[in-house]
């Protein structure tokens, strides 16, 4: 982490080609993913492309600061919500923060990835058709922190890992 800019992590679901949406929605429904991400992203600040916040079935996400990235200049969102125009704006505002997490949209994970610090995956161990992407991650810059695989859960037809990548330190 260097001065002024916090830990940046990305927390996503992905499917093994690396599927993680479709028409502006999510593949899947696993109730204890959706559980591990508010733990992990509760009262810390989230940041999101439009497509992300409009698909959020409740609007803003509670208990968190929630940052959504538009191009359009014109764009507010409202109530629980600020605007970044860039990458840079969304990182100014965040600049106190110890730890921000990057939630999606494709484009936005692809932006972030080269900035990201640490990875939070949840990896679906099936294809699934999709018109949306997570970029392909270079895992050799990472080193896996935790693994965990689900086989048990009743309800959902596939096994699916958590895995936490940490970004390795350059020398």
């Amino acid at each position: 982490m260097t001065s002024g800019r916090p830990i940046i992590s990305i927390i996503v679901a992905i499917a093994k080609n690396r599927a993680i949406g479709k028409d502006n929605q999510l593949l899947w429904h696993i109730s204890d993913d959706l559980r591990r991400f508010k733990r992990i992203t509760s009262g810390k600040t989230v940041i999101m492309g439009k497509r992300t916040l409009l698909s959020l079935p409740s609007g803003p996400l509670p208990n968190r600061r929630n940052i959504v990235l538009s191009d359009n200049l014109t764009d507010c969102f409202g109530g629980n919500c600020e605007t970044a125009f860039s990458i840079e704006d969304a990182l100014k505002k965040v600049s106190n923060e110890i730890e921000v997490f990057i939630i999606g949209g494709g484009m936005v994970y692809q932006q972030f990835l080269p900035l990201s610090d640490r990875l939070y995956l949840t990896i679906v161990e099936e294809d699934f058709e999709a018109d949306t992407f997570f970029p392909e991650i270079d895992f050799n810059q990472f080193e896996l922190i935790e693994s965990e695989l689900i086989t048990n859960d009743e309800k959902v037809a596939f096994q699916y890992r958590y895995e936490t990548w940490q970004r390795k330190k350059s020398r």
